[in-house]
């Protein structure tokens, strides 16, 4: 007899079309569903572990994605940066080995078949590390660096992410336990498919990691007014090759990377605050309340009152 409950379910044009759902993947989406226990978004006393729940499919919204692994255990999102296309559906893995701003939302999700996801944010150091101890060559030049990829998860990474979520809920030895569950979760990503792009990340050394911190000291600073000569300056590098290694790893400027976060902390003030357009734009920086509004227009679609109202309504 058929049994539903043992297949994955995806919409291709008009036809549904049912599919073996893997042991570990269903495993590991009903601990999810059993520790969240309803839609939403969860933490996890694992600092950067999250579980994200869906009964359908919401509105696209701009956000920052950072360094982090996330995996689709039921349904689909669709993920947009810099003009192109990300989905990630149920067996999948997607990594972001920067800080991007991004435009995502979950394509796929019912009540029955609700999306289940989790989402854990990786170190940075962590991998240099792991690195250096597997003596891991650099990638090859000819291969082109992605700051996002999708990837099938394999039974090894379902594990290792099943036990984090055992952790979670039993909370026996979690601190001493969870640094050698994370260690082993970052050996797995950059054995597998993953592997090229996170170890591109840190292949350049020294560049890279002064990039890192330039776009560390823009998230806590966004609302100062900077030039791109300090910016370059504090990533010891020429101007010219600062803004040409920002944009390779983050696919933007880090002038347009700083308007990004100032608009997106503005309409969260909006949102969960209260603020209006003038008191948010003045909060991050704005000295032009009219230059914030356009700005604003052009990045999310509508102006600041119409945008909040839209998603007060969702």
């Amino acid at each position: 007899m058929f049994n539903p409950f043992l297949f994955d379910v995806m919409l291709v044009g008009d036809r549904t079309v049912f599919f073996p759902i893997s042991d570990a993947k269903k495993a590991l989406s009903e601990m999810v569903l059993e520790y969240s226990r309803k839609e939403g978004d969860h933490e996890t006393p694992i600092s950067g572990l999250t579980l994200h729940v869906r009964n359908a499919p919401t509105e696209p919204l701009h956000c920052i994605y950072t360094l982090s692994l996330a995996v689709v255990l039921q349904g689909a999102k669709l993920l947009s940066y810099e003009d192109q296309l990300h989905q990630s559906t149920a067996g999948q893995s997607m990594l972001t080995t920067f800080d991007l701003p991004v435009i995502s939302h979950v394509s796929e999700a019912t009540r029955h078949n609700p999306f289940v996801a989790l989402v854990l944010k990786l170190d940075y150091t962590l991998i240099l590390q792991v690195c250096a101890e597997l003596n891991l060559s650099k990638p090859p030049r000819d291969i082109r660096y992605q700051p996002i990829s999708t990837q099938d998860v394999d039974e090894g990474l379902y594990d290792a992410l099943g036990r984090l979520i055992k952790m979670c809920a039993q909370g026996k030895f979690l601190d001493s336990l969870y640094p050698l569950v994370e260690k082993e979760i970052v050996i797995r990503l950059l054995d597998g498919p993953h592997g090229l792009h996170l170890r591109h990340l840190v292949s350049s050394g020294a560049p890279n990691a002064h990039i890192l911190k330039v776009v560390t000291w823009l998230k806590q600073n966004f609302t100062q007014s900077v030039g791109m000569d300090a910016l370059a300056d504090q990533a010891h590098m020429s101007a010219s090759t600062f803004r040409q290694r920002f944009r390779a790893l983050t696919g933007t400027s880090p002038l347009q990377y700083q308007k990004t976060l100032r608009l997106q902390e503005a309409r969260d003030q909006m949102l969960m605050n209260g603020l209006d357009a003038t008191q948010a734009s003045s909060l991050v920086g704005y000295e032009s309340a009219s230059q914030f509004s356009r700005e604003y227009s052009r990045l999310f679609g509508m102006p600041p009152q119409k945008d909040i109202q839209r998603l007060r309504t969702v």
